[in-house]
């Protein structure tokens, strides 16, 4: 076992979310010699190994790890985020169980753009997704407010294939 918890020692109020909390917790443990092998799950959006940071997205909101803090968005109550801390507890210390059949991340991983995103659509504007523009999509794309099954003109030729996979492993 890695880490025993993460004590709860701050709440916010969520400014993306009304209504909402931020819950701010201590590790039990500093998080650097487990930040790199958690950096390969797939749900990591940011990682900064000279920082010791680290950002999840998780529906909702986010988790963002330091070597000596953790802080979850998106909150319904201080249940909830007791329950949450204790999930990613299990989460690090299986990572940490299973850190032999992992890759450690030794460089940095950023988020991409709207603009990386808009790069690689068809650019047509043709309203088929339910957006306005191309644009418009990528960025909800990036919220996970839509799927990339939505933009007929990448689904549908075969010209975009390549942009298609390229897509599909930066919003996963």
């Amino acid at each position: 076992m890695f880490l025993e918890l993460i004590i709860l020692t701050k709440i916010l109020p969520c400014l993306a979310e009304p209504g909402k909390i931020i819950v701010i917790g201590e590790p039990s443990r500093k998080l650097d010699e487990v930040l790199p092998y958690l950096a390969t799950l797939p749900n990591v959006i940011t990682y900064n190994p000279e920082t010791c940071t680290l950002t999840l997205r998780r529906q909702p909101g986010f988790i963002s790890l330091y070597s000596d803090k953790a802080y979850i968005t998106k909150v319904q109550d201080t249940e909830e985020g007791l329950e949450l801390f204790q999930a990613l507890v299990d989460a690090i210390n299986a990572t940490w169980d299973n850190r032999a059949e992992l890759v450690a991340m030794t460089s940095r991983k950023h988020a991409p753009r709207p603009l990386d995103i808009w790069t690689l659509l068809p650019q047509t504007n043709c309203k088929k997704c339910g957006e306005a523009t191309c644009m418009a999509f990528a960025c909800n794309l990036l919220l996970q407010e839509r799927v990339l099954e939505e933009c007929t003109p990448l689904q549908v030729d075969e010209a975009f294939a390549e942009r298609r996979a390229t897509l599909e492993a930066m919003v996963a």
